[in-house]
């Protein structure tokens, strides 16, 4: 999980989602984004899949797992385990696999296949280099001294209550010379509050602390901040309660200022829920309308623009939870309960539920059940950066007037309290600590700074540099070279994101591997040397990445 935003001079948020709801809504699909006619689907653009042709696919490749190992020239410890197929329009089928070494599961060796249309490999993307060999697999220190050295660590980066279920063998790979080592996940509670998953890899030989990432990933949203909006709801006798049956069945939950559990499922006996002001009472549904608002907006951008159903790709809905703590500051995604959960802020009557911020926590799904971008370093500003410009997508999808996109993150929760953005995409620096370009000491920044490289690249992608204004906003951005960078368009920017996240890039992806990344998508989705595909270059080059 990963907190909305950095503890740094602000309050710790990824991203966080202000949910302000606006009172509404009777039985229906959320109907505020303007619907847009189809263009036709790009050769190398993913096709949509249904859930049962997504599972088909995963069971051929498992099925031949063996085979394919064999034939890229894995090891004889080696195994392939199937973690997501993507199938493009033209065909060709992108399986991304975990890996085990000796029947321990290694870290950092993720890896994609990519075939054509007849089941020929054209190419492997491999998040390690390295031949996974490893000479000894058995241990020099315990898992009881690799936990509690666990422990330590997180106590260092404040944690305020800590808690460790053991120590697991792994090969780490995600760096260097594969070696044998444990992971550790430490649970309690960071020190504002937010749930604490902090997986620390130890080396089993030595002792040494090799890696460390936080695994729980936050947001921000708004219908105190989207007006009056249709949700869906299904009818229980004389109630209607808040779950989407269109959008796989989301569920929206009342936590009551608790910090653990489900909570309890918002129900209305009138079909309205919230009251469109925000309201420091727990019992108030203002919070869960803009939730359940940000998560249909959320599913609906991924299904019309890239054809993804579903965080997971396989039409089942996350849930969310509302009123989590006490003036709990921030909004976070959880793997491990599928769900985004969101705060009040400060007084609890701010609620982290805005549009930006749902569409950016529930990225933080899609990130972590495609790529699996480790929350740490550079790779860690890439996840980040890929909430925060999945969410902006998903704000100009929905087109709602008491939100109109914009390329600010958190502009509607006023975080800072002087009513200024949480981050800027076309200067990041504008927030005082984001990076504008890459330098070697970017991936020692948070995760939520570092990302700024990679915001600046898809603001530039998408509008080009200099000085604009788009829906009202004014935006004037630069570039490390100077030179002068024509944009794309958005809705290009984001369809070579998506491919390049989704087929191109793994666990350990850098900035320059990202680079890569970006033209591999370009190239498959436009073609080499196209107009888009030299955009992305100096896009690139403009933040100072080459």
């Amino acid at each position: 999980m990963s907190p909305l935003y950095a503890r740094h001079k602000r309050t710790t948020l990824a991203i966080a989602t202000a949910v302000a709801a606006g009172a509404l809504l009777a039985t229906g699909v959320t109907t505020s984004a303007t619907a847009q006619p189809a263009a036709k689907p790009l050769a190398a653009a993913p096709t949509a899949l249904s859930a049962a042709a997504r599972t088909t696919l995963i069971q051929q490749a498992q099925a031949d797992a063996a085979g394919t190992a064999r034939q890229i020239g894995l090891g004889a410890q080696e195994k392939l385990v199937v973690k997501d197929v993507v199938k493009d329009v033209d065909g060709t089928v992108h399986t991304r696999y975990e890996r085990t070494y000796a029947g321990l599961p290694v870290l950092g060796g993720d890896l994609i296949v990519h075939t054509d249309k007849s089941g020929k490999t054209q190419g492997v993307t491999k998040a390690a280099k390295s031949a996974i060999k490893v000479a000894s697999l058995k241990p020099q220190i315990t898992a009881a001294k690799a936990e509690k050295q666990a422990v330590s660590a997180a106590k260092t980066l404040g944690s305020a209550k800590t808690t460790a279920d053991g120590a697991r063998k792994v090969i780490w790979a995600g760096s260097g010379k594969p070696v044998l080592a444990y992971e550790t996940v430490v649970g309690g509670l960071q020190d504002d509050g937010t749930p604490n998953q902090l997986h620390v890899i130890t080396d089993a030989a030595t002792g040494k602390k090799l890696f460390e990432y936080q695994g729980v990933e936050t947001a921000t949203g708004k219908t105190l901040y989207s007006g009056t909006v249709t949700l869906n709801s299904v009818q229980s006798g004389s109630t209607y309660q808040l779950t989407d049956s269109a959008r796989g069945n989301h569920k929206t939950y009342n936590l009551a200022r608790k910090t653990s559990g489900t909570g309890t499922l918002v129900a209305s006996s009138t079909n309205v829920f919230g009251t469109g002001t925000a309201s420091s009472s727990s019992s108030d549904q203002t919070a869960a309308a803009d939730a359940a608002y940000g998560a249909a907006e959320t599913w609906d951008f991924y299904k019309s623009t890239f054809g993804r159903n579903g965080i997971k790709n396989n039409g089942v809905g996350a849930y969310s939870r509302v009123h989590y703590g006490n003036a709990y500051v921030n909004a976070f995604w959880d793997d491990s309960c599928f769900c985004m959960t969101y705060g009040d802020g400060s007084g609890n009557v701010d609620p982290l539920t805005s549009l930006d911020v749902a569409g950016h926590e529930m990225s933080h799904g899609v990130t972590s059940n495609t790529a699996g971008l480790n929350y740490s370093g550079e790779s860690g500003g890439l996840n980040e950066a890929t909430s925060d410009i999945f969410g902006t997508g998903v704000e100009f999808y929905a087109n709602n007037a008491s939100d109109p996109g914009d390329y600010l993150i958190g502009e509607k929760i006023d975080i800072n309290g002087d009513g200024t953005p949480l981050r800027y995409m076309d200067k990041p620096s504008k927030d005082g600590a984001s990076a504008d370009y890459w330098s070697s000491s970017v991936g020692g920044k948070d995760v939520h700074y570092s990302s700024g490289v990679a915001n600046h690249f898809f603001y530039l992608l998408s509008e080009g540099s200099g000085s604009k204004t788009i829906n009202g906003v004014a935006y004037n951005s630069p570039t490390y070279n100077g030179a002068a960078v024509t944009g794309i368009g958005r809705a290009k920017a984001l369809q070579i994101w998506y491919k390049a996240l989704t087929t191109y890039m793994t666990s350990t992806t850098n900035y320059k591997a990202a680079r890569t990344a970006t033209l591999n998508a370009a190239s498959a989705l436009y073609g080499s040397g196209s107009a888009e595909y030299n955009a992305v270059a100096a896009a690139w080059t403009a933040v100072n990445v080459s």
